[in-house]
């Protein structure tokens, strides 16, 4: 295994984003990330980003509130429902980092007041990926509950194949330490959006076995015009495509950032590719 495989570039770049520290290189166990740019707030382009071998998302618990037959919809919400305006997207994978088109999403959550509908299906409700394997949910951020951090429940499954049972995490919650079930592998990015809302991301990638077929870029290109050779700079801020050298090797940058001591290209494969 090369170098470049024994980290997940998204999601050692997740990890630290959803901490607020700079200490990448710290943080290696992670949830994949192929949108990257969704936390820099740039436009994630149809066939975004994803690395070969990235581990598939971790399975969690069901939980005692999990009803089957849920209505299919993407928006659980109507213009009266309480709650904190929240928007879920991202793409499920599988191993070659190919999308999954079809595949079935199925949320389940608490409402405002950390209560589940176990009698009819609000906060209920399962999708399926378009053919560039995306997704998007509209919900509002779940309440909290006694003994769990916020979270939502959800079940993947692309055509023919298994389920993968998990839940979604918000970075920054006090009681993601005291969570038993937390796992900072399955952080969603947020951020904030218009209307006091929120706007999360997350990609999942699936156990299924693909033959690369050249579907989604096997990594970034340089703007054009953008300059390249230029040796790395702690304090420089670094846009998306900027092409840098570092101990004489050449690196793309993967995210736009403001380069930090211990973000080193080598020590950074979140934010830094060979090449």
């Amino acid at each position: 295994m090369d170098e470049d495989r024994k980290f997940s570039r998204k999601a050692v770049l997740k990890a630290a984003l959803a901490a607020g520290v700079a200490a990448p290189v710290a943080l290696v166990g992670g949830p994949a990330l192929a949108r990257t740019n969704f936390a820099g707030g740039q436009k994630v382009e149809p066939t975004p980003y994803c690395h070969d071998g990235d581990e598939p998302t971790i399975d969690q618990t069901e939980g005692p509130y999990f009803k089957p037959n849920s209505p299919e919809r993407s928006v659980l919400v109507d213009a009266n429902t309480p709650g904190q305006r929240l928007t879920v997207s991202g793409y499920v994978f599988g191993l070659s980092c190919q999308p999954i088109g079809r595949a079935l999403l199925d949320f389940w959550q608490a409402d405002v007041n950390g209560a589940y509908d176990n009698v009819g299906y609000t906060f209920r409700g399962h999708q399926y990926t378009n053919d560039l394997g995306e997704f998007k949910l509209t919900t509002i951020v779940p309440g909290l509950y006694p003994g769990r951090t916020r979270h939502i429940h959800v079940k993947v499954q692309a055509p023919g194949e298994s389920i993968l049972t998990t839940q979604l995490y918000f970075p920054g919650e006090p009681r993601n330490n005291t969570d038993t079930i937390f796992d900072s592998r399955l952080l969603m990015t947020v951020r904030d959006a218009p209307n006091n809302a929120k706007e999360a991301a997350f990609d999942f990638v699936l156990n299924v076995q693909q033959t690369p077929t050249g579907g989604p870029s096997t990594g970034p290109t340089s703007p054009t015009g953008q300059p390249g050779g230029t040796s790395w700079t702690a304090g420089t801020s670094y846009p998306a495509g900027t092409r840098v050298t570092f101990n004489g090797v050449s690196y793309v940058c993967l995210q736009g950032h403001t380069a930090q001591p211990g973000w080193e290209p080598p020590n950074a494969p979140a934010l830094w590719q060979k090449g």
